[in-house]
């Protein structure tokens, strides 16, 4: 496994840029730094986005259940499916936001914020 970072806090293992260690019972916490002007969610637990000038993230809940988005651009969030927060078919972050979201039969609901824009 080739990891920029490897980490554990607790009994979770922090890394980037890295697989899932099947060798071990520890829970891991994958990162991926996201520069294309389109993404979708693949099993992340944390996107960081730059170095475009827009994105736009697709949650999709096949893959993903849970996830925090950390923006240094602009960024829209869009759901594969069904809403966010049960309204929203997308969602704005500005530059320097960070938002987490969990998927719940779905819906993709945010958990915690700063820096949302709801149009």
């Amino acid at each position: 496994m080739s990891n920029t970072l490897n980490k554990f806090v607790g009994k979770k293992l922090y890394y980037s840029h890295g697989e899932k260690n099947s060798e071990s019972n520890e829970e891991t916490f994958i990162t991926k730094i996201i520069t294309e002007s389109s993404y979708r969610t693949n099993n992340e637990n944390l996107l960081l986005v730059k170095d475009v000038e827009l994105s736009n993230i697709i949650l999709d809940s096949e893959t993903t259940t849970h996830i925090i988005i950390k923006s240094l651009t602009n960024v829209i969030v869009t759901p594969s499916s069904e809403y966010i927060d049960e309204y929203f078919t997308e969602i704005e972050l500005e530059r320097g936001s960070c938002v987490e979201f969990y998927n719940i039969n779905g819906n993709w609901y945010i958990l915690s914020s700063d820096g949302l824009k709801l149009n």
